[in-house]
Formats: structure tokens, sequence, C-alpha cells
């Protein structure tokens, strides 16, 4: 049956079945029909999990709403959060922090130098959990100078320090009656931090609450009550917003398609919904593991066939209705330094086939798998089970290889467990994307030499040795003309190598209530500024 008329059925089945259960409750403590203009309420096709923002199980964009940084990565560059200002000493070695006074942590505790030395000493003391984030590895000590004042002490000068210390986590801040025995990474006791929100209730696998913060340094946000709803994606969740469930949606950090384009576009034109959509802020890509010697992925023809054999626009325009767009380097020119003249990969089938040719592999001949050495040219590709829309690109991109006498077996697994994969080796290929424009290019890059990354995806090139010491001298450089040739090379290099192999740029979509005002976007992919946002006032 075709979508449309799918939803549309589904949608007059919605209005009889409303008409029907206009007598109904809801008990108390429910996460279900939103109850007016200063709530909203969200699906999530994960729980919220662990909150501690000191390890990395928990959702992100929850977590955004209970923790702050000191700075704030903005399109207008660093900006002060919890640290009003900051100087940095002539060696470049030593951040001082001039601390906003009156803070208090949800608790009631005093957000002070002592509790910033606290938290960030926790976090470098799990520093092997953190080292995909460089400046994990440059922190020498913190020191409380007064009660307002911190210095930052680094081994050696690190230029992106002050980007690495405004992301969601780890280096934010969680009141220090939170910690167990003055750590945080055997986990806590609590969720306070200092944020517009507090997490009030959560229901594990159902629903969490967040109310506003009525001490909130920033003044109390006008929309009192978030929730986040657990809503399995597409259909169910679509259904939710027929039915006042929810009102509320937006690419989370978990890889599921919250609502398709055709749903989204219903729901805009019910008169009731908008729908907003941000720049491009990350890369989805295919990460091959060049480390993995006893597999065909670990040769470059391999992958650079790989390349040649997916149909972008195809994927881009169909599969994903036009919400993206074709993506043929690792980092869109949107992202600092990333505005490179690399060699264009277009689909091109005849030429992934003689590349493969030229490699050895042959006998793709009547579907057959191409073979070399008495082994088959096969790979596994694994993607995020709850993401239908990775599913549907894996089964277009399998079809299209085998075209060219590749065998692909496709896996779905949980997010988690292919962020295992990537971190342990266990892979050949899986679908990933870059960490959008507040991590980007740096962090992305550094996670190239971090075995909880990409260190697999990258040790196994010719080029590893000389791509490893420009990144370390590109995390050390202060001028911009070094930044940006250093920069240059080392996407020259994992683009020639085809060890990142993108597929198209996307951005964050919400679907939000018509009259909401102030819908604005992080430069984080995965959070949003809840607390600027306002319903409009009636006008009677």
């Amino acid at each position: 049956m075709n979508i449309h008329v799918r939803f549309t059925l589904l949608s007059m089945a919605l209005l009889i079945m409303t008409g029907l259960a206009g007598c109904s409750s809801k008990t108390e403590g429910d996460a279900g029909e939103h109850n007016g203009k200063n709530e909203l309420v969200y699906a999530t096709a994960k729980d919220i999990n662990d909150m501690n923002p000191h390890l990395y199980a928990g959702s992100m964009p929850a977590q955004g709403k209970v923790y702050e940084s000191l700075v704030e990565n903005t399109e207008d560059g660093i900006q002060p959060l919890l640290a009003e200002s900051w100087e940095l000493s002539e060696d470049g070695k030593v951040y001082t922090f001039h601390l906003r006074k009156g803070v208090t942590f949800h608790d009631g505790e005093p957000f002070n130098a002592e509790a910033v030395k606290k938290n960030i000493e926790a976090v470098q003391h799990n520093a092997e959990k953190h080292s995909w984030i460089k400046l994990s590895s440059k922190i020498k000590g913190v020191r409380a100078v007064d009660e307002h004042t911190v210095e930052l002490v680094l081994s050696e000068p690190y230029d992106p320090a002050l980007v690495e210390l405004s992301m969601t986590r780890p280096y934010v801040f969680l009141s220090p009656n939170d910690f167990k025995e003055g750590e945080t990474k055997n986990g806590v006791n609590g969720y306070h931090g200092t944020g517009p929100y507090t997490l009030k209730e959560h229901k594990v696998d159902e629903y969490a609450k967040f109310e506003a913060n009525k001490h909130y340094w920033d003044g109390e946000p006008s929309i009192k009550n978030i929730t986040a709803k657990v809503l399995p994606a597409g259909e169910t969740t679509f259904l939710a917003f027929q039915k006042g469930e929810i009102n509320f949606a937006f690419t989370d950090d978990r890889g599921a398609d919250t609502l398709n384009k055709e749903a989204m576009d219903e729901l805009a034109g019910s008169g009731g919904y908008q729908v907003v959509k941000s720049d491009p802020m990350n890369t989805k890509m295919i990460v091959a593991n060049s480390s993995k010697t006893d597999n065909p992925v670990s040769e470059k023809a391999v992958r650079e066939a790989i390349w040649y054999a997916i149909d972008r626009e195809t994927i881009t325009e169909g599969i994903l209705d036009g919400t993206e767009t074709e993506a043929h380097t690792l980092f869109s020119s949107n992202v600092n330094y990333a505005d490179v003249e690399l060699e264009k990969r277009g689909f091109d089938l005849e030429k992934a086939g003689e590349l493969l040719d030229a490699a050895g592999w042959k006998g793709a001949k009547e579907g057959k798998v191409r073979m070399k050495d008495g082994e088959p040219l096969a790979m596994q590709l694994f993607y995020d089970i709850n993401s239908s829309s990775q599913k549907t690109q894996a089964e277009f991109i399998q079809s299209s290889l085998k075209k060219i006498g590749v065998q692909l077996d496709i896996v779905g697994e949980e997010s988690t467990s292919i962020a295992n994969r990537r971190s342990t080796g266990e892979y050949d290929l899986l679908f990933n994307q870059t960490w959008g424009l507040a991590y980007d290019p740096q962090s992305t890059i550094a996670a190239f030499t971090s075995e909880a990354s990409y260190l697999h995806t990258t040790k196994g090139i010719k080029q590893a040795n000389e791509l490893y010491e420009k990144i370390d001298d590109v995390m050390r450089a202060t001028e911009e003309e070094t930044k940006r040739s250093l920069y240059e090379d080392i996407l020259t290099i994992v683009h020639e190598e085809a060890v990142f192999i993108p597929i198209s740029n996307g951005s964050m979509t919400v679907v939000a209530p018509s009259e909401l005002q102030g819908l604005s976007f992080k430069q984080t992919q995965f959070e949003l500024p809840f607390e600027k946002m306002t319903f409009k006032e009636d006008d009677h």
C-alpha cells in the first residue's frame, strides 16, 4: 500500500478512535497526552539511559538540558557559559577561568571553583575512557585559585582545548553530592547539574520528565515541562502525534528515524505543526576497517570500488526523500578547514569493476562472487537496527555491489553494539556519522588515533604514521595557515585511502507545534536550546 494512503487511513481511523475515547482518563504520572502551552512531549527511539555526564551511555539531548560546560561553541565561535571570561598564558599552557557568581546545582549546592576542580579531576581519573578527546591526555592539573577562579594546566599548548571543553560530555558539571566516594567513573548517586532543566522522573524504557529550573542563572525557561517519551520510530510516532500523545520530534542521537518526510509533510499540512531544518551538521558514511588484514576491506582498491558503487542520488532523493544531500567528502564544505579540493568519486559501476579487476579479483559474471587466491570477495556491513533508512540503504548498497561481484552481508544491531565493534575492530564495514559542527573537524580527526573510535579504520593504511604525526601537529598548531595546511593534508590522505566512504550530509529536523517560537539549533547535532523556546501568546 502506498505510504501516503496508509498514513491517511491511519489518520481517519484515529479521528474515530479519539472520538470514541473522549471519556477516557489517564492515571497520574503517565506520560500520556500533553497538557498545554508550557509543555513539550517529544518522541525518542531509546530510553535516556544513565544520565552520568562523565560516561557515554546517556542520551545527549537529555544530558544537554541538565548539564552545562564552562564555555559554549556557537556559530560565532566560543562564548561564555558557566565561565564569564578566561585568559590563556603566554606559553599556551594555562587557562584561567572566571566563573559566574550565584550559580547553583539543582540540589542547591553552590557551583564554584572547587566543584569545577572535582568534576574535571573525576573525568581525568577515568582518562582512558575519554582517550578519543585529545584534551584528556593534555590536562596536567586543575587548581582552585579562589571561589570563582580556576586554573586548568596543560602539558603543552593545545589549540582545540576550548572546543573540547564545550562538548556535551564529559567536561560538564555534576553536583559533588552526587559523586560516589569522590568519583563518577563507577556511577553516581544523582543527576544534578546547573542546566535549565532538572530530571524529575524517569521510568525506564517508557519516559523521562524534565522540569524547568526555577533558579536557573539565566532565568527560568518559558517551557515549564518537557517529557521524553520512548516510542518506536515511524508509524507509531506518527500515530502518537495524531492522538495528541506527543507534540514534538527531532533527530535524536541513536540513529533512529523518528518520522519520514511524508509523515512530516502531512503533519505540517494539518496546520498544527511546523517542520524546521538546520544547515548541514554531519556526514553519514560507511566506515571501512583498513586494519582487518584477513578481509578484502583492507585493500584500498576494494574500498574505492565500494565508493564508486554507491548511487548517492538515489539514496538521498529516493530513500531519504530529499531530506539529505549527496556527500562526496568526509566533511561538508561549511565545516571549518574542510573546503579542500579532493577527487570526486561519483557513481560508476564500470569504474568499480575495473578497480577490482586490476586488484586481481576475478570472475564477476552472471552474478557470481569474485574470487582471489581461493577467497571470495565477501564482507559484512553493520547498520543500526532502529534506523529503517539505514536498513534500506544497506539493502540498496548490497544490491549494487552484487552487480560488480561483491557479496555484502548486512547485519542489524543496536547502536551500542555497533559502537563497541568500532572500538574493538570487530567489523568490516559499518554505518557511522561525523560528530557535528561543534566537534568537527578536530574531534572526528583526533578520533582517527583513538582505539575507542577510528584507530582500526585508519591504522591499516600505508600512510598511517604520517597521518598520526600530522594529527598531533595540527592539535598543537596555533598559526592559522599552518592549521589549514595540515588539515588539508590529513583530509587528502583519508580521502585517497577511501576509509571513510561518504553517503549523505545530514541536518537536524524538528517537528514542533506551529505556535512554538524561538526554534533554533546548536552547533551540536543532538541538542536543542529548549530554554529559548516560547509559545506564541493567544490574541484574545
